[in-house]
């Protein structure tokens, strides 16, 4: 059974049966890995936020009353859990185009993708071993230093 506590063991097994450590430099070259996939996570929410930020096609001019934009649906979000659940509003735009409909299907992929990607990192977290564990919050954090100025430039 496996041990529900962490531990700093070079031996461990990683989402898959192939993917087995065993010693110091496997345990090194899966924190990287782990590591990359993290920066890779945080680049992606990013990315997804930058493309439901932006505007897109410029709006035709209308005589109607626009309906109040919310001042808060393109800021960042506290938590992954929250920008996982929170809808991320697109400018307005024709929904009958077909840009936005390829801009939606790319959101989704992105969403699929980026989904899939916590799950396994969560799953990393799992196996209990103390140097994964840091991998995973180390390239959290270096994914977030790097990306998050990114934001301010579009």
């Amino acid at each position: 059974m496996m041990s529900m506590t962490f531990g700093v063991s070079t031996s461990v097994t990683l989402l898959f049966d192939f993917w087995e450590v065993h010693g110091p430099a496997g345990m090194v070259l899966s924190v990287a890995v782990v590591l990359l996939l993290s920066v890779f996570y945080e680049l992606l929410k990013v990315w997804r936020m930058h493309l439901g930020c932006r505007p897109h096609m410029p709006k035709p001019p209308s005589y109607s009353p626009t309906p109040p934009v919310h001042a808060d649906s393109c800021t960042t979000l506290n938590s992954p859990s929250e920008s996982s659940l929170t809808p991320i509003e697109a400018h307005p735009s024709d929904p009958n185009t077909r840009s936005s409909l390829l801009l939606h299907a790319v959101q989704a992929l992105l969403h699929m993708l980026q989904v899939t990607l916590a799950y396994m990192l969560m799953l990393c977290v799992m196996s209990y071993n103390t140097w994964i564990f840091l991998g995973v919050i180390v390239g959290s954090c270096l994914g977030f230093f790097i990306s998050f100025p990114l934001l301010g430039q579009s």
